[in-house]
């Protein structure tokens, strides 16, 4: 009875992480389309940097921030285990290594 308790207490939020880590990975992939696309990963990691300097504005619902391009709600969450998208200092490391 209480493995069941705990069953449907623990099943919905491990099915978030998993939907979770699913996004970022779906970023990275973006991340290497686009590169592989233009023929320039230096030039997208420029841009990204240039984009997580950029004015993100203040009144983010975070149920739209799977819609950003950045991640809208850096600073604002303790773990990237809880993020929808990957840090951008790490989008930007492996555009630099395909180079």
């Amino acid at each position: 009875m209480v493995g069941l308790l705990l069953m449907a207490v623990l099943a919905p939020f491990a099915a978030l992480l998993i939907q979770l880590a699913i996004s970022r990975g779906r970023e990275f992939a973006a991340d290497e389309g686009g590169a592989r696309l233009c023929g320039r990963p230096a030039a997208l990691a420029s841009a990204l940097a240039k984009l997580e300097k950029g004015a993100v504005p203040a009144n983010v619902n975070p149920s739209t921030a799977h819609m950003f391009i950045v991640n809208p709600l850096k600073g604002q969450r303790p773990a990237s285990l809880f993020s929808t998208h990957p840090g951008t200092e790490e989008r930007i490391r492996r555009l630099m290594a395909m180079q």
